[in-house]
């Protein structure tokens, strides 16, 4: 990154004022910055110029590449409900390189262990970089300073507010689609690359330039229900493979059997039992997590002894969440992604499962968002500090290694619990300074350790909920040094001055950044 202007911002971190050469803002606190404009307009097109009988097929991906106009320096989006089994995103870019197009910016929603291929186009120049989360060997490659641009990271509402907002203009949106018909809508339903939900590709359909949705099960129009609607896309394309049907249904989304692991989601849930969060009606969201996963089957045991069931339960679906579903113990899922199978199946069968996306789930740019509805949210956290800030994105060794995801978006619940361990490999967990902001302390409520809870000074009413009760209450200080005193101190990362990340907060502001790994 060539030199910029530095500025400290609200949480005194120092973040540049511009990145890849556009000016950026610093964060200004939470609730602080005010959004101005209006929303980023994509071209009018006519009906006209599509074909009257609505078929847009065209005979390959590189074709519709061609016909959409790739070329040097455009931004080109994907989406990761293929996860791990995603082929769409690098036969993607092996026809970008194949066709000589170099300095593309690659707008995932996420990336994934699979897209270690491109690192070969990040190095050749073909992509200038990524704007989106990088996990794995991606993440390994930015840290050591090898990427030509800056990555920028954002939450899942924040990327749709940076598309809403015009933030990123997006050239080209590759849609994969398990099931789509040849006018262009489209669902991750039905097919071998079933996804369950295509709610990450929303924003591309609605305000990219040109959108191409590949599927590898074409159907007679119409394809219902549409997910993504035809009258939003300029190509469609049939291929062989779009993904890898193992690879597609995560691995993450199993219990954990770690009894460490079990008795943090115990403990999560009785104090979710003892604060009365856990009442007639009330709503949660889990993540797909081992620990997270537990908290929800220990939350069904306490609603099924109190005879009680939630209104609705927010996230990614799994088997799990279903047969809370099914049994009766939830109204409603409003599903951001799917999971399994099990909750694809509940999908495409159940009116109470119900597809959302992250412009009604997430986005902060909209006129309110479902975060704010649901009473308590379980995540996890790579690090938290004695502030209760906590990160996601790098370990303490400063490698950037995963991505934000909902994350940041789920801090605005009314209660946030954080159940993880108090170290890791032996490096405490809790430390005196998070090693990236990701977010603020002021958000988050709650941190359960298997030694330990910690609760924000700033929820009295929790503390006060607490008088008498049996669980182990702590400060957030005494924590980190019961961790330390196990583990001793831990020897903060060394980084050079480049800048190799940034990382955005909900309203499109550099909350901190990621510096390349000495």
């Amino acid at each position: 990154m060539p030199e910029t202007k530095l500025t400290k911002n609200a949480a005194g971190r120092s973040v540049p004022m511009e990145i890849n050469g556009k000016p950026v803002v610093p964060y200004e606190g939470v609730g602080k910055h005010i959004a101005a404009g209006v929303k980023h307009s994509p071209k009018i097109y006519s009906c006209k110029d599509f074909p009257s009988d609505g078929n847009k097929r065209v005979g390959t991906l590189k074709e519709a590449l061609k016909k959409a106009g790739l070329k040097d320096g455009m931004t080109v989006s994907t989406h990761h409900h293929f996860r791990n089994g995603d082929m769409l995103a690098n036969q993607l870019f092996d026809i970008a390189k194949e066709m000589g197009v170099k300095d593309l910016r690659w707008f995932p929603s996420a990336s994934f262990p699979c897209h270690e291929h491109l690192i070969q186009y990040l190095e050749d120049g073909t992509i200038h970089h990524i704007e989106g989360s990088m996990n794995g060997a991606l993440g390994r490659f930015a840290s050591q300073g090898k990427m030509k641009g800056v990555g920028v990271l954002r939450s899942h509402g924040g990327r749709y507010q940076a598309v809403q907002d015009g933030e990123v203009k997006i050239d080209i949106a590759v849609i994969g689609a398990a099931c789509a018909d040849p006018f262009g809508n489209a669902n991750g339903l039905y097919g071998d690359s079933a996804t369950g939900l295509l709610g990450f590709a929303l924003a591309d359909s609605q305000y990219a330039d040109k959108v191409i949705v590949v599927t590898d099960n074409m159907v007679t129009f119409p394809c219902v229900p549409w997910q993504i609607q035809g009258n939003y896309v300029d190509y469609t394309v049939e291929v062989n493979k779009l993904g890898d049907p193992e690879k597609i249904i995560s691995g993450t989304t199993r219990i954990t059997k770690s009894p460490d692991r079990l008795l943090l989601a115990e403990i999560t849930a009785k104090f979710c039992d003892e604060t009365g969060i856990i009442h007639d009606g009330f709503s949660f969201q889990s993540g797909a997590g081992g620990t997270s996963l537990a908290v929800g089957e220990f939350f069904k045991k306490i609603m099924q002894k109190k005879g009680i069931k939630a209104r609705f339960a927010r996230g990614g679906s799994n088997k799990y969440l279903v047969s809370m579903l099914e049994e009766g113990l939830i109204d409603y899922i409003l599903d951001g992604q799917t999971f399994d199978m099990e909750g694809i199946r509940s999908m495409a069968e159940n009116p109470g499962h119900v597809r959302t996306s992250p412009f009604t789930s997430y986005n902060y740019h909209g006129k309110g968002n479902f975060a704010g509805m649901v009473d308590v949210a379980i995540l996890g956290a790579t690090e938290v500090d004695v502030n209760f800030n906590a990160n996601v994105v790098t370990h303490s060794d400063g490698y950037l290694l995963h991505g934000i995801g909902g994350w940041q978006n789920c801090l605005f619940s009314k209660t946030v619990i954080l159940p993880i361990p108090l170290f890791r490999d032996r490096i405490p967990v809790v430390v005196d300074e998070v090693t990236t902001l990701c977010g603020p302390g002021e958000l988050i409520d709650v941190i359960v350790t298997e030694r330990g809870i910690a609760v924000n000074p700033l929820r009295t009413d929790l503390l006060e909920k607490l008088k008498g009760s049996d669980l182990p209450v702590k400060s957030i200080n005494e924590l980190k040094d019961e961790a330390e005193k196990i583990c001793g101190k831990p020897e903060k990362a060394h980084f050079d001055d480049q800048i190799i990340a940034v990382v955005k907060w909900v309203d499109g502001t550099v909350l901190d950044v990621v510096r390349k790994v000495r």
